[in-house]
């Protein structure tokens, strides 16, 4: 992975974690998801001029993308909805780089420097300790609630896995991220109006502010994750976006000033040793 690469990745890392904290807009988990993706599919419809129609070969992909990113909405916002943001974001997050890691050793053989895979497991270890930081006991998820994180999870890996390959086999990387976006937001919008059919006009003038820059955030985060995918192994790259987990929790620390214990400060030094260790790979 080159250095422009990494610290491009880091930034989306960075967006992630933004976008995600605007999840809260709305007491309806799924509702405040929508409008992000609803308008992240408005923001990325001009550009479909910019890039024209997606290849014959990417459209499978593009349509399997479309039902990954669905589910990872659907069970996301079943797990906030329940469970506490710091910990089923961890969860939800730090699982997805070992599936990845699996599912790309089995289906595309990409094989991994040992650095790297040392970088990969201690990423995953430290987004673990920020999930559990006081072990077991202080685990307060539900069954239901940790089932649907670790769901998530799963439709992460898979979308992570589908849209590297579908990058990778169109002709421009950016004609695959504007139609998927696109395509994700046209169909979103069709299950929030379904959905909330009586109340969807409020609810739109009400968070269009904050479903914009989400839906921005958003764009421009996966969208230089899908562009690194097709520039370097796929494992390398999900991985080191879960460092957004990393962010997220020093954006509560500064911004909300929640408190900054032993184990949050162990499981920062790990993850950043987790990146020292995939660069070096």
């Amino acid at each position: 992975m080159t250095t422009s690469v990494f610290l491009t990745v880091l930034g989306a890392a960075l967006l992630h974690a933004s976008w995600n904290a605007l999840v809260k807009i709305s007491v309806d988990r799924f509702l405040g998801i929508s409008i992000i993706v609803f308008f992240a599919g408005i923001i990325a419809t001009p550009g479909l001029l910019w890039v024209g129609l997606p290849t014959s070969a990417s459209l499978p992909w593009l349509v399997l993308s479309a039902v990954l990113h669905t589910g990872y909405c659907l069970f996301l916002s079943r797990s906030y909805t329940t469970g506490d943001l710091s910990q089923v974001y961890p969860i939800a997050r730090g699982c997805a780089p070992l599936i990845t890691a699996l599912l790309s050793w089995l289906i595309l053989q990409e094989r991994l420097p040992s650095f790297a895979i040392l970088g990969v497991g201690l990423i995953i270890v430290g987004i673990m300790l920020i999930a559990f930081p006081k072990g077991k006991k202080s685990i307060r998820l539900d069954q239901k609630t940790f089932l649907a994180a670790v769901i998530t999870s799963v439709f992460t890996a898979c979308y992570t896995l589908s849209d590297g390959v579908g990058s990778r086999i169109s002709e421009n990387a950016l004609t695959y991220i504007f139609w998927m976006f696109a395509i994700n937001g046209w169909l979103m919008g069709v299950i929030m109006y379904s959905k909330y059919r009586n109340t969807i006009g409020k609810s739109i003038r009400q968070y269009w502010k904050q479903g914009v820059l989400g839906g921005l955030m958003q764009l421009l985060s996966y969208g230089i994750v899908i562009w690194a995918m097709s520039h370097a192994p796929i494992v390398l790259v999900a991985t080191l976006r879960e460092t957004s987990v990393l962010f997220a929790m020093l954006l509560s620390v500064v911004i909300l000033r929640e408190p900054f214990n032993k184990m949050r400060l162990l499981a920062c030094v790990v993850i950043v040793a987790g990146i020292i260790g995939m660069k070096l790979g």
